[in-house]
């Protein structure tokens, strides 16, 4: 399907059922580009951070304006986490605070402090991969993206290559605890 028949899809062209509205699909670019953030998440598991990756790209195009992963641990940076890093770059990149015409992918759904941002950004889309249940703030635990008390509600289409996203995050935390309990043990 194209960008242009996915945008007219999304603005009820499509009718009600599959693919209407409020059952967005991801396109095949957000697909691709989520492959990409699970690349940079991959890259701060590595570098012992919280897998987590995220690409801003221009909705229409497709071209990437900003990619980030989480950094808090480095940087010891309460706001290190991807989405939010993503946003501000792109923001840079494009000389101005409103996104609306871009869409965010990142493979973990956005803590609410992320969720804020993506709000006061006006991104326009926002396509995640594993739910959080603990802080997500899209869908899983609060709906900020789409409170109507807010002046700007993003489409969400949550779920993407969540499998992997999460497979990601488990074996990150898996691998923490297993180094935690050595070093309580190793005394």
């Amino acid at each position: 399907m194209s960008l242009r028949d996915w945008f007219k899809r999304k603005d009820g062209a499509g009718g009600a059922g599959e693919g209407a509205p409020d059952t967005p699909e991801p396109t095949p670019t957000d697909l691709e580009h989520m492959a990409r953030a699970l690349e940079l998440a991959r890259e701060a598991s590595a570098a012992g951070e919280t897998p987590v990756g995220a690409v801003v790209y221009e909705t229409e195009s497709g071209r990437v304006l900003a990619e980030a992963a989480n950094t808090r641990e480095r940087e010891r940076d309460p706001a290190g986490h991807a989405e939010f890093l993503a946003i501000r770059d792109a923001a840079a990149a494009v000389g101005d605070w409103r996104l609306s015409h871009c869409t965010l992918v990142v493979t973990l759904e956005p803590c609410p402090m992320c969720a804020g941002m993506i709000v006061n950004a006006r991104v326009g889309r926002v396509v995640y991969g594993a739910n959080d249940p603990k802080a997500g703030a899209c869908e899983s635990l609060y709906t900020i993206t789409d409170d109507p008390r807010l002046n700007h509600r993003p489409q969400v289409i949550g779920g993407v290559m969540a499998e992997e996203s999460a497979e990601l995050l488990r074996g990150f935390f898996r691998s923490l605890r297993e180094r935690n309990r050595g070093r309580k043990g190793g005394g």
